[in-house]
């Protein structure tokens, strides 16, 4: 019996590939640039199921995949699958949520630390040799420990940041949330708040909602006026949940003290953004998920869904929007 034929765009560990190639024929993108859209609508044309990382997924490629089953991505987001095309061509998506969850709380609590103790900022300062021992105040950061943290989003990874707060910080913790978590604030002593109380009340802020129609510039002028002038604002969602120019005026004119940020509108970012020139924000290259360990975990969960879907099989994880298609 001949097996599946798959398309994986990304270099992935070799237990991985090793466990797809039990299940399937596959063809790997074996370059370090990344794959052209052109060259990947070449390569579908035949295959059962593709493998991949945020790659757009709508009617001008699926019209190229005629035998295509599934589109495992290898992250928890899924704002490049095109649902309608999808569902019209009954093309099952999958991703891999919960193994990256602990690895992006950590970075954001690392965001958190960097931005208040002006962590990246005074390491410069140090390296440059500029550090004088007179130098005590102009050196003075924010503390954490027993302050109040506003989390924009309560999925799996918000409430893994509450944890870290909560027990190991003593943070008040409010949330913003599209249904209120009672389970969550019982089990954790988080309160829910309104998007404007929080705003208004928290001295670190977290994003971490997924990007769709209704959260694009979820964060703009308007809410960065709200926020205390003292406020720290932490983006480790998406780039456009922000509107980013809001952001840059809003730390230029001192509405807020500092920003650590993940993700960008455009990536990779700009060098000639002015993001990117302030000592007040840490910027990092979107490492959300980047350990090896979880690196790993993503690619496997992502293996398996695709093998099972490119079966006839139920993926463990297919994105709820697309799960009427089983």
């Amino acid at each position: 019996m001949n097996k599946p034929k798959v398309y994986i765009t990304n270099s992935i560990p070799k237990e991985v590939l090793d466990y797809i190639g039990k299940h399937c024929d596959y063809e790997i993108w074996d370059n370090e640039e990344n794959i052209q859209r052109e060259e990947l609508k070449l390569n579908l044309k035949d295959k059962a199921g593709v493998m991949l990382t945020g790659i757009k997924i709508d009617e001008d490629l699926l019209q190229y995949a005629p035998s295509l089953k599934v589109v495992s991505n290898i992250a928890v987001g899924y704002n490049n699958f095109d649902i309608e095309a999808m569902k019209k061509r009954k093309v099952i998506g999958t991703n891999t949520p919960y193994v990256l969850d602990g690895a992006v709380a950590d970075l954001i609590f690392g965001l958190i630390l960097s931005t208040s103790r002006r962590i990246t900022e005074l390491d410069s300062y140090v390296k440059k040799g500029q550090w004088k021992a007179s130098d005590d105040k102009n050196l003075y950061g924010t503390d954490v420990h027993r302050t109040t943290l506003g989390i924009i989003g309560m999925g799996r990874i918000g409430e893994a940041v509450a944890k870290r707060a909560k027990l190991g910080f003593e943070m008040e913790v409010l949330y913003y949330n599209r249904s209120r978590k009672v389970e969550t604030e019982k089990s954790l002593g988080v309160k829910y708040s309104d998007m404007d109380n929080l705003l208004e009340k928290s001295d670190f802020i977290v994003l971490m909602t997924p990007l769709t129609k209704d959260t694009y510039h979820l964060i703009d002028a308007e809410e960065f006026s709200k926020m205390k002038r003292t406020a720290i604002f932490i983006n480790a969602s998406r780039g456009q949940t922000v509107n980013e120019k809001a952001l840059i005026e809003a730390l230029e004119n001192k509405k807020i003290l500092a920003a650590g940020l993940d993700v960008y509108e455009t990536e990779p970012i700009n060098k000639d953004n002015p993001l990117l020139k302030m000592d007040n924000v840490v910027t990092l290259p979107h490492i959300g998920s980047a350990t090896a360990r979880t690196r790993f975990d993503m690619a496997m969960t992502a293996a398996e869904n695709l093998v099972k879907g490119v079966l006839g099989e139920k993926p463990k994880y297919v994105v709820p929007e697309l799960e009427d298609l089983i």
